[in-house]
């Protein structure tokens, strides 16, 4: 069976982009202190949008956001922060271009209290995926309780744009949640990691 004809998640649709970021990327472990800087960011810009917006974006964030190096990004002075809302390779939003800034560094100072943004992260789900059995999007709540502990943990270490809803995204697009639907091909490969 040809990778085009295998079942997928609904949400992963005909859009190349989309199918190639569900076949490739969402809900695979990531323990990369740099990936998960990614994808906190790039979820965070995602409120109010849709996925593919972000996804259509990412390059441009890339560029922007200094390959998301947070220690980079952390050191992003008025003038930077400012020229980022002339650039149209992102969500041109105020609150979410500051929101990035100060999350690197909180980023970084959970980096140093843990060891590593991963190792602080992966506690919310005891150090492996959840394994659940969705049969389709309907299934998928807003939130959970996991996703719950980690934003009020982050809110209270200055992290912004980190509430239940938008974290239960990220843990999922980070594989901290498995919820590929029961019928999509993923879900079975992801389940044996």
């Amino acid at each position: 069976m040809n990778a085009s004809s295998r079942r997928v998640c609904t949400w992963a649709g005909d859009d190349p982009l989309m199918r190639r970021y569900h076949d490739e990327e969402w809900g695979v472990p990531v323990h990369d202190d740099r990936c998960l800087f990614e994808f906190l960011t790039l979820e965070g810009a995602q409120a109010g949008l849709s996925w593919r917006t972000i996804l259509n974006k990412r390059e441009g964030y890339r560029e922007a956001f200094a390959g998301f190096d947070p220690a980079r990004v952390a050191r992003f002075d008025a003038r930077r922060r400012s020229s980022l809302m002339k650039n149209p390779g992102i969500v041109r939003n105020r609150l979410k271009i500051e929101s990035t800034v100060s999350n690197a560094r909180a980023f970084l100072d959970v980096g140093k209290e843990f060891g590593s943004f991963d190792s602080y992260v992966w506690r919310f789900v005891h150090g492996k995926p959840i394994q659940n059995r969705r049969a389709g999007l309907h299934e998928i709540p807003a939130s959970t309780p996991e996703s719950d502990a980690l934003s009020t943990d982050l809110r209270k270490r200055g992290f912004r744009f980190v509430g239940s809803t938008i974290m239960y995204a990220f843990m999922q697009a980070v594989g901290m949640v498995n919820d590929h639907e029961v019928s999509c091909y993923r879900r079975r490969e992801l389940a044996g990691r």
